[in-house]
């Protein structure tokens, strides 16, 4: 069940760009869940936005798949709007 907390049009991008991310390197989300040490559906329930992520979650999903996550983070804000209503 997804909440409107959740998924903001903002939100949806900033999890669309991680998912992307992912999907470039080539890492499913199974290894994903495994290098982070958590059951696959805490990844799947992120990414079908049934979950909100954290900074912190952000920044070992980051690290585990390789990334800098201020790297990703840069990214990210070059794909949302310069103003972001939360």
């Amino acid at each position: 069940m997804q909440r409107g907390w959740v998924v903001s049009p903002e939100y949806r991008v900033a999890i669309t760009s991680l998912k992307d991310a992912r999907i470039e390197l080539s890492i499913s989300q199974r290894e994903l869940a495994r290098r982070l040490g958590k059951p696959p559906s805490f990844v799947n329930k992120i990414e079908q936005l049934e979950r909100r992520l954290d900074i912190l979650e952000f920044i070992s999903i980051a690290e585990a798949m390789g990334l800098k996550s201020e790297d990703l983070l840069v990214r990210l804000r070059g794909l949302l709007p310069e103003v972001i209503s939360i």
